[in-house]
C-alpha cells in the first residue's frame, strides 16, 4: 500500500474548466482557511489568463486577489502554472517578460509550480526553472499527455530524461487534458517515464471528460505515481478533475493512506455550490463516455469556446462538424498536443474552414507562427501541402518578417512607464481602457452575495433569454425589476 499525496485545483482547474476563470476572491475567501487546513500537498491558484479575466470581466485587481488568498492559506504551499514561453493571449511572450511574471508569482507568496510547453521547449522550461529556485521553490516539469502516432513511449520517455536531467526540476507531471489516457496506455507509459526520472515522484492530472479518471488515478497509484489533482466535489468532473470526496474514499478503500482532514470538505463543498449556483456557473458535473472525445481531444474548457464561436455565424448546430474537422486539422499540423494555445489555433482553424466553406481560406497569424517554428519544434512534420498553403497566405510575409521579439526588462519598463512589475504586467496583458474599469471598481470585495433562491434562478434564465434591456418578474411575496 502507498502514502497518496493531493493537489487541491478547487480554485484553478475546477473554477477555469466549470466557470471560465471568473473565480472572484470574495467566492473563494470564505473556505479558503478551511482548504488550508485540510492537509493538501498543495493548493494550485490561477496564472495569467485568470489575471486577464478578473480584470476583463470582474474588475477586480489579480494581484490584490492572489494576496488575499496567500494570506488566508498560510500553512499549504501554494501553486501556480505557466506556459514556458506565453504568459497570456495564443501568441508567445519574450523571455523577460516570462521571468518578470515567474519572478512576481514568487513575490506574492507562490513557492510551488508546474512549468508546461507542448513542444517541449526545454531550455524554456529550465530557465523559468532556474528563476524559481532564486526564491527556494519547487517546480515540476509537465508532460502534456495526447494521442497521436508520435506521441509513444520513447517521445516521453525522452522528454522526462531531459526535464529530470535539470537540478531545478524535482517532480514531473503526467497531465491528461483530455481525459483519454487507458490502464493499457499507461502500463507501459509511466514505467517508461519513470525510467527516466533520476528517482523524482510522479504526479498526475487527468481532467474527467470521459468520467473515467477516477479510476486512471487507481491504475496510476500502482505503476508508481505517488501525487493526485482533485478538486472540491461541486468543483469537479465533467471537464474538471476527480472530487478530493471520492478519491480519498476509494484510496482508503483499497488500503491506501493520505494525509487530508476530510471534517473540512463539507464547508469547502457546501460554499462552492452555493456560490456556483448565485453566479450562475456549473457545478456537479458529470460525464458520459465519449469515443469521440478520443478523436478530437479538446479538453473541455475549449468546447464552450467553439460553441461560441459557431452561434456567432449561426453555425451551433454544426458543433460535430466542427469537432472532427479538428481532429484532421491537427494530424494535418504535426499534431500538436491539444492544451492552450494549440487547442485553441485548431479549434479556431477548424471553425474558419467550415464558415468559409473553403479549408484554410483565412489563416490566422498564430497558426502562420507555429508553421515558422516561433513556438518550438513541431512534434511531426505540417503535412507539405498544408505548410504550402500557411506559407504562402495573405499575411504569411509580414507575420515572417515581424518575428517575436526579445525586450529586455528595462526596455519594457521604458516602453510601458512604470518600474513596478505588477503594473508592468497588467499592461503587457490588457489593454489601458481594461485596467482604468478595473481601478475605478474600488478596493478587493472580500465576500460574494449568495442572493440564491428558485425566484432568483428563474431570473437568472429570464436575463439569458431577454433581449430587452429591463427584465420584470412578480410573485406573491416578491417584486422584481433588472435592468441591464
Amino acid at each position: 500500500m502507498a502514502h497518496i499525496e493531493f493537489v487541491d485545483e478547487t480554485f484553478r482547474d475546477g473554477m477555469q474548466s466549470l466557470w471560465g476563470m471568473r473565480l472572484q476572491a470574495g467566492m473563494a475567501l470564505p473556505v479558503a482557511g478551511n482548504l488550508d487546513r485540510t492537509g493538501f500537498n498543495r493548493i494550485e491558484l490561477s496564472g495569467s489568463n485568470h489575471f486577464e479575466v478578473l480584470v476583463r470581466y470582474c474588475k477586480e485587481n489579480p494581484w490584490d486577489s492572489l494576496d488575499a488568498l496567500v494570506e488566508a492559506m498560510p500553512r499549504t504551499v501554494l501553486r501556480s502554472g505557466m506556459r514556458s514561453n506565453a504568459m497570456g493571449t495564443f501568441r508567445t511572450s519574450s523571455d523577460a517578460i516570462m521571468d518578470a511574471w515567474m519572478r512576481q508569482l514568487n513575490r506574492h507568496g507562490c513557492r510551488s509550480f508546474w512549468i508546461y510547453d507542448l513542444l517541449y521547449n526545454v531550455d524554456k522550461m529550465t530557465r523559468l526553472a532556474k528563476v524559481a529556485k532564486e526564491f527556494g521553490s519547487e517546480v515540476t516539469g509537465a508532460l502534456m499527455y495526447t494521442l497521436s502516432p508520435v506521441h509513444d513511449d520513447a517521445y516521453y520517455a525522452d522528454k522526462a530524461d531531459k526535464l529530470s536531467a535539470s537540478p531545478d526540476i524535482d517532480t514531473l507531471l503526467l497531465y491528461d487534458t483530455a481525459g483519454v489516457i487507458t490502464k493499457e496506455r499507461m502500463a507501459t507509459l509511466i514505467p517508461a517515464i519513470k525510467a527516466k526520472s533520476r528517482g523524482k515522484p510522479l504526479e498526475m492530472h487527468a481532467n474527467n471528460l470521459l468520467g473515467q479518471s477516477a479510476k486512471n488515478y487507481l491504475d496510476a497509484i500502482e505503476l508508481g505515481v505517488s501525487v493526485i489533482h482533485t478538486a472540491s466535489r461541486p468543483m469537479a468532473n465533467g471537464p474538471s478533475v476527480p472530487s478530493t470526496e471520492i478519491m480519498v474514499h476509494n484510496l482508503e478503500l483499497l488500503g491506501h493512506t493520505h494525509s487530508l482532514d476530510k471534517r473540512q470538505f463539507q464547508a469547502v463543498a457546501d460554499r462552492m455550490e452555493q456560490v456556483g449556483k448565485a453566479a450562475g456557473f456549473l457545478v456537479n458535473q458529470s460525464a458520459e463516455y465519449n469515443l469521440f472525445s478520443v478523436q478530437h481531444q479538446i479538453p473541455g474548457g475549449m468546447t464552450g469556446t467553439l460553441k461560441a464561436q459557431l452561434a456567432q455565424h449561426g453555425m451551433s448546430d454544426r458543433l460535430d462538424e466542427v469537432l472532427a474537422e479538428v481532429a484532421i486539422v491537427r494530424k494535418e499540423l504535426g499534431y500538436p498536443g491539444m492544451a492552450t494555445p494549440f487547442s485553441q489555433l485548431v479549434g479556431i482553424q477548424a471553425v474558419l474552414n467550415l464558415v468559409h466553406g473553403e479549408r484554410y481560406k483565412t489563416i490566422p497569424d498564430e497558426i502562420i507562427e507555429y508553421a515558422l517554428g516561433n513556438y518550438g519544434q513541431t512534434v511531426a512534420p505540417i503535412e507539405p501541402n498544408i505548410l504550402d498553403q500557411i506559407l504562402s497566405s495573405p499575411r504569411a510575409k509580414f507575420v515572417k518578417d515581424n518575428p517575436p521579439e526579445q525586450p529586455t526588462i528595462e526596455e519594457l519598463r521604458k516602453r510601458y512607464g512604470t518600474r513596478d512589475d505588477d503594473e508592468l504586467l497588467l499592461k503587457v496583458l490588457l489593454p489601458e481602457a481594461d485596467l482604468e474599469r478595473m481601478k475605478a471598481a474600488g478596493p478587493l470585495k472580500r465576500d460574494y452575495p449568495l442572493l440564491s433562491s428558485p425566484e432568483m434562478e428563474q431570473v437568472g434564465r429570464l436575463m439569458k433569454l431577454a433581449n430587452l434591456p429591463v427584465v420584470q418578474m412578480q410573485s406573491e411575496g416578491l417584486s422584481l425589476t433588472l435592468r441591464s
